[in-house]
């Protein structure tokens, strides 16, 4: 053997030794924290009973898990927690409870009250027709996505998000408020289309992500939290913050909501210009120079910086040190998993993983039995309305799973 050969076989097998490692290393993370989430979660079930027409969503000042009617925003993510963990450990008792607390939103399927029915019941029903392949969820799915497609205004070319909003530096109504979370609701109108070939869904879904595209973005790649229309002619009336810092601040989850959907958007569709948003609103997240270190951010990126002012009645005083937002940190990792697949850029990938296991470590993970039995701490729900701030989320678990799910599948 010459020595060139010889070496060559050398650093074959030295790479092959540290791909190993690095493969080992990360087998072992994924699994503890499926073993953890399964322990914790049945801690959480231990402490809320059998399922009631109520979902967890959070926990009380007294630190009692928090349950919310069905009609909430946040009550299919439990479900669908419950549908993850299934698929994370194959074990059949997830997929038994999983289908009883899917079960309770059934008549979540005729509901029109705001847009929020992608969360509520795709996070539920949709996981647990992909798991199974169950007909009943895939009829209901059906009637819940023409639900939804009832909120669509040809005049605003857009889903209204909510009834009626005030902005916090106005006192005259918005009558067609649109928020950059609606984005993440489109996958079920997609889905929806695909599966029964009513094209009208799509046509929707590719409208509203178009004019959110024009409408909800800054020339930064930074989003606005909500967006008014005027219902007649269409035309935009104001911009306007409702639970980050200001007006022209950028609200972290929202921008984790935005980079999400449009990264779904680009899955579903194929349009290199979801692709280039979704890919400019990731740089903006995870490039800003406010983005600690471990790029759990704060819940706003703007909040108590020169030229942002407060929109609220925000008390700078109550918070020495700005909050961090673990939920705003799980939806961007879960949608950065994605965005490195089709970019095909390694970065994405890497900030994924980092948020990942800055999660996964004592910072943000709760200590197993502690938190309420959710699995992160470190939570902002609305700090502008003093509600759920430095607590844990369920919808900051799902996407927790979701991205430990993309993390363990990926090579």
């Amino acid at each position: 053997m010459t020595l060139q050969i010889f070496r060559i076989k050398l650093l074959i097998l030295v790479c092959f030794c540290a791909a190993t490692a690095c493969v080992s290393k990360k087998d072992k993370f994924v699994s503890e924290n499926i073993r953890f989430a399964a322990s914790q979660t049945d801690s959480l079930l231990a402490k809320i009973g059998d399922p009631h027409r109520k979902e967890p969503r959070t926990i009380n000042a007294d630190g009692k898990v928090a349950m919310v009617g069905i009609y909430d925003w946040t009550s299919g993510f439990f479900p669908g927690n419950l549908w993850y963990i299934y698929e994370l450990t194959g074990d059949s008792i997830w997929r038994k409870r999983a289908e009883e607390w899917t079960a309770i939103l059934e008549p979540l399927k005729t509901f029109t009250g705001h847009h929020d029915l992608g969360f509520m019941m795709f996070c539920s029903y949709g996981n647990g027709f992909r798991l199974t392949g169950n007909e009943q969820y895939k009829e209901i799915l059906l009637e819940t996505a023409n639900s939804l497609a009832s909120r669509f205004s040809p005049a605003t070319s857009c889903i209204k998000s909510w009834n009626g909003f005030k902005p916090w530096t106005d006192t005259i109504k918005c009558p067609f408020p649109v928020i950059i979370d609606n984005m993440m609701n489109l996958e079920l109108l997609l889905w929806a289309a695909k599966t029964s070939g009513n094209n009208e869904l799509r046509d929707i879904a590719l409208t509203h992500a178009k004019t959110t595209m024009a409408n909800h973005l800054r020339p930064d790649f930074s989003t606005y939290h909500v967006v008014c229309y005027d219902t007649i002619t269409g035309e935009v009336t104001n911009r306007n913050t409702h639970q980050g810092f200001a007006d022209n601040s950028t609200w972290a989850r929202g921008q984790a909501w935005g980079t999400y959907g449009f990264t779904m958007m680009f899955r579903e569709t194929g349009d290199s210009a979801y692709l280039q948003t979704a890919k400019n609103l990731a740089d903006f997240f995870i490039n800003h120079p406010n983005l600690p270190a471990d790029k759990v951010p704060y819940w706003d990126f703007d909040a108590g910086r020169d030229g942002f002012v407060s929109a609220s009645q925000y008390k700078p005083e109550t918070y020495p040190e700005q909050p961090r937002d673990a939920s705003a940190a799980a939806v961007a990792a879960s949608a950065l998993f994605d965005l490195s697949i089709f970019l095909k850029d390694r970065k994405y990938f890497d900030a994924a993983e980092t948020i990942l296991h800055s999660l996964a470590s004592p910072a943000y993970r709760a200590q197993l039995g502690a938190n309420g039995g959710f699995l992160l701490e470190h939570c902002v729900g609305s700090i502008p309305h003093n509600s759920e701030i430095n607590v844990p989320l369920v919808y900051a678990d799902y996407y927790f799973l979701e991205a430990l799910g993309k993390y363990k599948k990926s090579k």
